[in-house]
């Protein structure tokens, strides 16, 4: 795994191998993530990235949340509740000298608890496939105020997930196993 993109471009990332199936580790691959990035950069709905406070739930590596540093987002805050997904992401926060615009929460994204500072701007959502954990972190992120107005939400499943409103999908694309939809919160 690498940085595709901006000012870290081709940094190498921590090894994780194949994933790690106990600790429900599953990187999204460097085209997947390459795909995401082009369609949040060159897409019809605006660039979301430049100065964006980053949520990146079920952050595994946080090699999405750390590419959205590399091209621009002001701070990135990490979500996971798994012991080797933290040693990992710590690694890679190190590997990006990244310690002062970063913050590596233990929590289960799933019950988040409330906000306590304005909602995100961008939220990546990969949790493990198939098993609605996705849908149960989006329902905590909207009842707790995690997602500010307009904010964008980049959501990897196996299958096309159910947008809960408010938030309105605005496209989706798949690449082999992964679906990624993209939806968006009302200003």
């Amino acid at each position: 795994m690498r940085i595709i993109g901006g000012e870290k471009r081709g940094l190498k990332l921590a090894e994780v191998g194949e994933g790690d199936a106990r600790a429900h580790l599953r990187p999204t691959t460097d085209r997947v993530r390459e795909s995401i990035f082009n369609l949040l950069v060159n897409g019809t709905h605006g660039n979301p990235i430049p100065g964006a406070r980053v949520l990146d739930l079920f952050a595994g590596t946080g090699a999405l949340g750390l590419e959205a540093l590399s091209r621009g987002a002001a701070r990135v805050a990490f979500v996971d509740d798994g012991t080797a997904a933290r040693a990992l992401l710590r690694q890679n926060i190190e590997k990006m000298r990244a310690m002062g615009v970063t913050d590596v929460w233990r929590r289960d994204a799933t019950r988040m608890g409330p906000c306590r500072s304005a909602g995100y701007d961008l939220i990546f959502l990969d949790p493990p496939y198939g098993k609605g954990l996705g849908e149960q972190a989006l329902a905590s992120c909207l009842a707790e105020g995690w997602i500010a107005p307009g904010a964008m939400v980049v959501w990897e499943e196996n299958a096309p997930p159910a947008v809960p409103a408010p938030l309105e999908q605005i496209d989706q694309r798949s690449y082999g196993d992964t679906v990624v939809t993209l939806a968006r919160m009302p200003v």
